[in-house]
């Protein structure tokens, strides 16, 4: 395997939810990388803007609307792309939404808009996506999930839930689509600092905290992202699907236990 498995020239990406936070780094990823680049948002400028910045560098993208919490936006969106391009290789379902709260607060309609966005919304832009993908060969989806869809977060309910089934989507997807060369797979991140998160992370003490509760003793960047994604929306990883690649610092291992022991153990032995 060498540099160029991950060169995805040639490869036509659309990204929900590019126009801020990781989708639009990702987008930008992706243009880097070689594919052209859909941008889709239901803030449509802010799309547009997005896909000047990747046209500015030197790439090819395009701004589209999409509210994936409306599925009757979805189909119009991904024929959009293919009228631009003819083709979608790679979809990454990005777009989400949350509202942190205990669990006896919520209401049905937060219920209901969040699972709408994070699961609804990645089902019906993956069989959007597929029915485009099949007759052209094939290609790549990467569902955006979290390390909170792994293990139970309070004041996540939600969220957490629409995460634990996005990760079982992945799987479903991946079995049932192999035999239509469509490689499903997802990347679950642990606390990365964006629009969605900064002002829960903003209280220093909790940050401080998520930060002491990591292995490797800090949050995650956007650019931590990077390699798992380009691995998972590549031919480097041609014999990969229905995986979900955590990328939390090893949190999802197990919490940090930052402790020294009283007398240093003789080798090979126990602290």
């Amino acid at each position: 395997m060498g540099g160029a498995d991950f060169d995805l020239k040639g490869q036509v990406a659309l990204v929900t939810g590019g126009s801020k936070g990781i989708g639009k780094h990702l987008a930008k990823l992706l243009a880097r990388h070689g594919a052209a680049v859909a941008v889709a948002s239901r803030h449509l400028e802010e799309a547009q803007e997005v896909a000047s910045e990747i046209t500015k560098a030197g790439g090819e993208a395009m701004g589209v609307f999409v509210d994936i919490s409306r599925v009757e936006t979805i189909s119009p969106m991904v024929q959009e792309v293919t009228k631009w391009k003819d083709r979608l290789d790679v979809l990454v379902n990005n777009a989400g939404t949350n509202v942190r709260k205990p669990a006896l607060e919520f209401s049905e309609k937060e219920w209901d808009s969040i699972l709408d966005t994070n699961l609804k919304g990645a089902f019906f832009c993956s069989q959007a996506a597929a029915r485009e993908m099949i007759p052209r060969g094939g290609g790549k989806i990467l569902n955006i999930s979290s390390a909170a869809g792994g293990m139970p977060v309070p004041w996540l309910a939600p969220y957490s839930i629409s995460k634990a089934g996005l990760n079982h989507l992945t799987r479903i997807l991946a079995v049932e689509w192999a035999s239509y060369n469509i490689r499903v797979n997802g990347i679950a991140p642990t606390y990365i600092e964006t629009p969605l998160t900064r002002e829960w992370l903003s209280d220093p003490k909790r940050y401080e905290m998520l930060k002491k509760r990591s292995p490797m003793g800090r949050l995650a960047t956007l650019s931590d992202l990077d390699g798992a994604v380009l691995l998972l929306v590549s031919e480097a990883s041609s014999f990969i699907t229905g995986q979900t690649l955590f990328v939390d610092g090893g949190s999802g291992a197990g919490w940090a236990l930052k402790w020294e022991p009283k007398e240093q153990s003789s080798p090979g032995g126990t602290p």
